[in-house]
């Protein structure tokens, strides 16, 4: 009989947990120990916590690292269109028969136990990248970060905060303060850690924690400084400057990302800053599709896929688009019930002709597009419903064929897009 596939154990390690989020560090650590504690085999480990822009950050520092002829392992979430993209393993996704071969073991040595869905899957990554030979290992903390799963690593060689603002309030606090603590528990006495732009209250916070725990930090606008002249990226801090060219990533937001990544290669003495910025890939963050079954729906359209689901991400949305060439934009906007519908909105009103909502398929907690839309509507602006992403864009087409439009909401919805254009 056939060993399971990673679909169906990933499916059975979901009902291991009544919570799909349930903060707590102990059932994290009481597998690691039953696997003989993985996690002290890793090899040197950047740990990236911060509300927006990690994981361009982390796609940026591997560029890098990579540039140089090193390998690395990466883990990510959420996944887009698979699983196997949360874990690579010194470079490459997981195989199908690797991935089966550790959710097994994993399954049988947590016993039946309660544990999340997160919670196991990342001991599957760090069993993994245990086990194959790299030269680092780039972590992205889940939620939050003090009680996250991968805040198991005694020492990282180095850990980053991207920018804090408010997301997962429900967990994490309803302040900026109470979210920054929570970002801030990766911390580890005598690890730097590269800190990104951030607000005053939410950097009070983490200059506190890094001065209690004896964690040195360099910090955007103190140690570290990025700008754009003449078309050029311009980073500087104290070993000297860099000119290098723009990021591939599109968007404003990318330049402050782009010197976190320098920061952080800067920081571990190693990496190549050029292909940090010009070879780094981030699918869903303001991605333009150019080729598969939607984009052949409506040629004429200048179609976008951006993953942004918060506040922020709304404004670094906004910003990109007032970048780019004048052109109509529509958005297609699906979105979860526990998010900020109208801060993530608000930003974008002025931007867009028009709304077209959709519910996120297969998601138990999407909002409805009636619901969606009337978020849109009480920001004045323009909204339609529409049964899903396609029948959007074709109305869209048929409209205003040369328009611009931008899948927007969520990671989720920019996963069902990604299978839908294959």
């Amino acid at each position: 009989m056939n060993a399971p596939g990673s679909d169906l154990l990933l499916e059975r390690l979901m009902t291991l947990h009544p919570k799909i989020i349930d903060l707590t560090l102990d059932r994290v650590w009481r597998l690691l120990a039953t696997l003989d504690h993985p996690e002290r085999r890793l090899p040197p480990v950047v740990h990236i916590a911060g509300t927006n822009g990690k994981g361009s950050t982390l796609a940026m520092i591997r560029a890098g690292l990579e540039g140089a002829g090193q390998t690395c392992h990466a883990y990510t979430s959420p996944h887009l269109a698979r699983f196997h993209e949360r874990i690579r393993l010194a470079g490459e996704l997981i195989s199908e028969p690797d991935l089966a071969a550790l959710l097994a073991e994993c399954e049988t040595a947590n016993g039946g136990a309660p544990i999340t869905y997160f919670e196991i899957t990342t001991v599957a990554a760090l069993l993994a990248f245990a086990r194959t030979p790299a030269d680092w290992t780039l972590l992205e903390v889940g939620l939050g970060g003090r009680l996250d799963a991968t805040n198991v690593i005694d020492t990282p060689a180095l850990c980053v905060i991207t920018p804090v603002s408010y997301d997962h309030q429900q967990f994490l606090g309803d302040t900026l303060p109470e979210i920054a603590g929570e970002k801030a528990g990766i911390l580890k006495r005598g690890v730097t850690c590269v800190v990104g732009p951030q607000q005053d209250a939410a950097l009070e916070v983490i200059e506190d924690r890094a001065a209690r725990v004896g964690a040195p930090l360099r910090a955007h606008g103190q140690h570290w400084h990025v700008s754009v002249e003449h078309e050029r990226l311009v980073y500087q801090d104290e070993t000297g400057l860099l000119d290098l060219p723009l990021p591939v990533l599109p968007g404003p937001h990318q330049i402050e990302n782009a010197g976190m990544a320098l920061a952080a290669l800067r920081a571990l003495g190693t990496g190549d800053p050029e292909p940090a910025l010009t070879k780094a890939q981030w699918p869903a963050r303001m991605q333009r599709l150019r080729h598969g079954p939607l984009v052949e729906l409506a040629p004429e359209v200048e179609l976008w896929l951006d993953g942004g689901h918060n506040p922020a991400a709304g404004l670094a949305l906004a910003a990109t688009l007032a970048g780019l060439p004048e052109r109509p934009t529509y958005l297609i906007c699906g979105m979860l019930k526990t998010k900020d519908v109208a801060g993530f909105l608000r930003p974008l009103a002025a931007r867009a002709k028009a709304l077209h909502a959709v519910s996120i398929p297969g998601e138990a907690a999407t909002l409805t597009a009636a619901e969606t839309a009337a978020h849109a509507a009480a920001l004045g602006l323009p909204s339609l419903q529409a049964a899903n992403v396609a029948a959007a864009l074709a109305q869209i087409a048929a409209e205003d064929p040369g328009a611009r439009v931008v899948i927007c909401g969520s990671l989720y919805l920019a996963g069902a897009v990604l299978r839908e254009n294959g």
